[in-house]
């Protein structure tokens, strides 16, 4: 039945309070409120007020507690003391949450919730909801940890290589970091396990991936609960351009720039000939990773754009960067080689045609965000997910090339200068370039009318549509 305001169903979102994890899912958000729903995404009290909502007049914005209104996760002991009281104040708040909504209008009908939160599952069953857990890493990487969580894939892995549906054999470098180092973080790798908890409750399972990126590891994970692929979820404005004035993600916990200056300077730069360097909002590169990525851009030769955080600027060494310009050119901005900033629009960037390669840790949004703006990549792993991403990044994709860790465990500037060379410079790298652009078309069917993610996510709507009938 559609309300006073015509929505056909109401559904709250709830994200892990990440950007990483808010991102994807505030764009599903978007895509949902296009398709008729009420749509309102959920985030703690301390991201709230730490951000500047800027979204679609679509989506509308709420908030539960995790604990720590005041500081978030840095006012917290620990990661597990964090993640408990996460689960006692969140479940309290959002149990109001859908207290509060039945009395005004609007009652909720279906909770989509970050798949690191299963808890939240068992509030909207609570309440006799539609509940879908969001799966915001690679289909690959989820299967990998159901094998664990079901005893199906020890850990430590005791033999080589595991063989995974639609991947080449996984060495275990190739594995998630929690797998194949043992022991690592482990509050994180319960969390990651506990995402199968109750599972077997939920009316679907959404993962931010796309049917034909990885179908056959898809299909077997259908066999074991309802999957639906709903991706790629990145603003419309570079997909199918459906959503209506959806041209960024809207909500941020870092200051963006806004300038022209990068505009300005990708512009006076020749096509494909610009490598992006971005290791995203978390990590975190020791002073020695530092000097090496710097003479390695230095020795690659090509034009850069490099992001580096302001709380990690202190590591880069500039007396070897130089920032200087090209030889016969005037000494301004937009002349000089590279280009060192704290932020920076993403989406726009990587959609710039000087962009030649992402030199990247791989972590899926980013990824994803490659893959769907046909942009060849540099895999430079870090942790979690990361390490299975680059894996599929050269292995199976064939969009890039993975750097080689000395042992000391570096990637030393000889073997950056030739990564960044193979994708720039190669025959290998046209390759890469054209199977970029070829999952890139495929990225964008998937979202647009009729396509594998599209179908999906009617089907979705659909069911949230009958309940309110």
């Amino acid at each position: 039945m559609e309300d006073d305001k015509g929505y056909r169903g109401h559904v709250v979102v709830v994200p892990y309070p990440s950007q990483g994890h808010i991102n994807p899912m505030l764009q599903f958000s978007k895509r949902l409120a296009s398709k008729g729903l009420k749509a309102t995404l959920a985030t703690t009290v301390f991201i709230f007020n730490s951000m500047k909502p800027d979204t679609s007049p679509w989506v509308g914005l709420d908030t539960i507690s995790d604990g720590h209104d005041r500081g978030g996760f840095a006012e917290a002991e620990s990661i597990p003391t964090y993640l408990a009281r996460l689960e006692a104040a969140g479940s309290k708040t959002l149990s109001d949450l859908i207290v509060k909504y039945q009395s005004t209008g609007h009652p909720v009908d279906c909770i989509v919730y970050d798949s690191f939160l299963p808890w939240v599952l068992d509030v909207a069953k609570e309440f006799g909801l539609v509940g879908a857990p969001f799966f915001t890493q690679a289909c690959a990487v989820n299967y990998i940890y159901y094998l664990v969580h079901n005893g199906h894939l020890k850990v430590p892995v005791e033999s080589l290589p595991v063989c995974v549906p639609g991947l080449s054999p996984l060495e275990l470098r190739d594995m998630p970091s929690f797998v194949y180092v043992a022991g690592s973080y482990p509050a994180y790798f319960e969390m990651v396990l506990h995402q199968f908890l109750n599972t077997d409750k939920a009316d679907w399972v959404l993962v931010n991936t796309f049917y034909e990126l990885e179908a056959e590891v898809v299909g077997t994970m259908s066999k074991l609960c309802p999957v639906l692929t709903i991706g790629p979820t990145i603003p419309s404005m570079y997909l199918d351009k459906r959503v209506e004035n959806d041209v960024e993600y809207g909500l941020s916990l870092f200051t963006l720039d806004k300038s022209t200056l990068i505009a300005d300077w990708l512009r006076s730069k020749p096509p494909n000939s610009v490598v992006y360097m971005s290791f995203g909002s978390m990590s975190s590169l020791g002073p020695h990773q530092m000097e090496e990525l710097a003479w390695g851009l230095k020795q690659s030769g090509s034009h850069f754009l490099w992001v580096v955080r302001a709380s990690e600027e202190d590591k880069v060494p500039r007396h070897i960067l130089k920032l200087e310009a090209d030889d016969g050119a005037a000494d301004d901005e937009k002349s000089k080689k590279g280009l060192m900033v704290n932020w920076c629009p993403q989406l726009e960037v990587l959609s710039n045609e000087a962009i030649g390669c992402f030199f990247t840790h791989c972590g899926w949004n980013l990824t994803v965000e490659a893959l769907s703006l046909g942009v060849p990549m540099v895999a430079m792993p870090q942790w979690t997910d990361q390490t299975m991403n680059a894996k599929l990044i050269q292995d199976v994709w064939e969009v890039g090339v993975r750097v080689e860790v000395d042992d000391d465990g570096l990637v030393r500037r000889g073997e950056i200068e030739g990564c960044i060379r193979a994708v720039m410079d190669s025959e290998r790298g046209k390759e890469m370039r054209s199977n970029a652009r070829k999952w890139k078309g495929l990225g964008r069917e998937a979202m647009s009318e009729g396509g594998s993610s599209d179908k999906n996510i009617d089907a979705f709507v659909s069911k949230i549509e009958n309940r309110t009938a």
